[in-house]
């Protein structure tokens, strides 16, 4: 049996970089009690959710992730003939690295650097990857990539390129994504580039189910935020006192998913009192779909460039490299 590598091994380093769970606390006490109630989709990753969302991408509904994945094995060889090999490859929200996994091989990284902001979960994941891939060097790093002012000067000198599958940039409203490119960009550097899923616009009904899968995997996901904000705010949530739900809004081509309260409760968390009346709902994720023009239009408002461009032959999903115009 092949023995687990340690933390801070020449093939494998981990970085704690917060954020401070203060922070966590103010942001999120500040989306419980504001007009509108909504917490950030990053607080659905502990180590229950992340579990979870794994099994989401194995529900049948749920095409995003297959084929994601489809694109990715079937272009990999043309994808890094764009982005070149060598470089340090980084992964906001990289949760089990499974996706990296196929493009390893082919774009020969120099050093890889998954984060995210659930550390146990990241650690576990990125030590499995240095027993499958020993030739490369791993930095796990734990932190809230957007807020991150600058990236740890630890880290190998090397191009960089950043890797965002998975259609999370969807979770964004399209001002939020903007400026979520802005700051990769800046963080990638001068000669910088950015490899980015983007789910695609398409039917309703097949958009609808993929968020309400018949196993209900998609609501013991949302649920389960509830049980990670009673451990960080202390708090007193019933998940049986609310219910998922999850639809599309045609206007502005997104899935809205929400925790909607069963009945008028009131909730001790955070050293407070949040009321609840009946019906009124927890905005939990927002995720966007794009078309081909939209998307491009986006990028060039972040200063970016498409250069490159795979997609599946129904249309579902994309995959885009980016650079600085």
């Amino acid at each position: 049996m092949t023995a687990q590598p340690q933390l801070n091994t020449p093939a494998f380093d981990y970085i704690d970089s917060g954020p401070p769970p203060d922070n966590s606390v103010a942001e999120l006490m500040a989306g419980l009690t504001g007009p509108r109630k909504r917490v950030s989709p990053k607080y659905f990753y502990d180590e229950r959710g992340s579990e979870l969302f794994e099994q989401i991408t194995a529900q049948p509904e749920y095409y995003p992730t297959r084929t994601e994945r489809g694109i990715l094995r079937r272009h990999c060889g043309d994808i890094a003939k764009r982005l070149g090999r060598r470089q340090l490859l980084l992964e906001p929200g990289a949760g089990s690295c499974e996706k990296v996994r196929l493009l390893l091989d082919s774009l020969q990284p120099a050093a890889y650097v998954p984060m995210d902001i659930s550390g146990d979960f990241l650690c576990q994941s990125a030590q499995r990857l240095t027993e499958e891939y020993p030739w490369l060097p791993v930095t796990a790093l734990r932190a809230d990539f957007t807020r991150m002012p600058a990236l740890p000067a630890a880290l190998p000198q090397a191009p960089r390129c950043l890797f965002y599958p998975g259609s999370t940039l969807g979770n964004f409203t399209p001002a939020e994504a903007r400026g979520f490119l802005v700051h990769a960009a800046r963080l990638t550097g001068p000669g910088g580039q950015l490899l980015l899923g983007i789910d695609l616009h398409k039917d309703h009904d097949v958009l609808h189910a993929a968020y309400n899968d018949a196993a209900g995997v998609t609501a013991a996901f949302n649920l389960n935020l509830l049980n990670h904000l009673n451990r960080l705010l202390d708090g007193e949530f019933d998940p049986g006192a609310f219910r998922h739900v999850a639809g599309y809004h045609r206007g502005r081509r997104r899935i809205e998913m929400y925790l909607e309260s069963r009945h008028t409760q009131r909730v001790r968390c955070g050293g407070r009192t949040v009321q609840f009346r009946r019906g009124e709902r927890i905005l939990t994720e927002y995720s966007c779909k794009y078309t081909r023009h939209s998307f491009t239009r986006l990028a060039r408002q972040a200063g970016l460039a498409i250069t490159g461009h795979w997609q599946d032959d129904a249309g579902l999903f994309a995959v885009f490299a980016l650079a600085g115009c």
